[in-house]
């Protein structure tokens, strides 16, 4: 395969306003400027990321209908599987789910499909499996936007299904009790950039509002600066505080298990988004 370098045009005026504005190095303000930003807010979230930037979880379509039914799982001790993808975002996604889920006293399912024989996205014979292990509800996470036939499949075996995902949609979305993703054409979310994990990030960042315990977000964002990291979206608005706080996090020490991976690729103390993507 061929590859060309794409080099973008510097914006003197604009990296030279920012800069002074900002009192910032020409090479940051640069930076910025190549990622289009100009409005003053934008441009301050950039460089300094709070929680209060986050946006409301449920501006996101069908958030509440997702939120109703989950819960609905968890209060009447229903078998819940969580289905993710086999990348980094999948996975991380399916932790981010499985650990709020977990939280509430409930232990799901996991499913990730095979990458050699199954590939990408639900399919019939997976449905089946999580059917066979008396699953009532299906919670899709970096999948599922265009897997209508496989969500109507999943309902003639008694299964009802949530999708969250990222992706765009077909032209039609699947028929079924929620489906969130802020790509749908009828989105009202402010940012349309977040990976599969982001997407997961704000269902779980809306149940724990349900449930008056937002303290579980630290818990939980160590894995989604992983996986949005990994998924090469865009490092800005909601994206850069997810990776922030998470880097933050996880360069404290605050997650075991991603401290360890990266002590035996050989990184310790301040942790970079570079050492995430190609360390762990």
């Amino acid at each position: 395969m061929n590859k060309k370098w794409k080099i973008n045009d510097t914006q003197t005026d604009t990296a030279e306003k920012i800069s002074k504005e900002f009192n910032i190095s020409r090479l940051v303000a640069n930076i910025i400027a190549n990622k289009g930003l100009k409005d003053k807010k934008e441009i301050e979230i950039f460089l300094n990321p709070t929680r209060k930037d986050f946006y409301d979880p449920f501006l996101m379509p069908d958030m509440e209908k997702a939120v109703e039914r989950i819960v609905k799982a968890i209060n009447n001790k229903e078998k819940i599987t969580i289905y993710g993808d086999y990348d980094v975002d999948g996975i991380t996604s399916s932790t981010v789910l499985s650990r709020f889920l977990e939280e509430r006293g409930v232990k799901p399912d996991i499913y990730i499909p095979d990458r050699i024989n199954e590939g990408y996205g639900l399919n019939q014979n997976a449905i089946k499996s999580i059917a066979e292990n008396k699953t009532n509800l299906i919670i899709t996470v970096d999948c599922g936007i265009t897997a209508g036939k496989e969500v109507e499949f999943a309902k003639e075996l008694n299964m009802d299904v949530v999708v969250t995902d990222h992706h765009e949609p077909g032209t039609e979305i699947p028929n079924t009790i929620a489906v969130v993703d802020c790509k749908r054409k009828d989105n009202k979310y402010p940012f349309s950039e977040l990976a599969g994990v982001g997407v997961a990030f704000k269902t779980a960042h809306a149940l724990l509002e349900k449930y008056n315990k937002l303290e579980f977000i630290s818990e939980i964002l160590p894995y989604v600066a992983v996986g949005t990291v990994a998924d090469i979206v865009p490092l800005i608005g909601e994206n850069r505080y997810l990776v922030t706080k998470g880097l933050e996090l996880i360069s404290a020490g605050k997650h075991y298990g991603i401290t360890r991976l990266l002590e035996s690729a050989g990184y310790k103390g301040q942790i970079t988004s570079e050492q995430i993507a190609f360390g762990i």
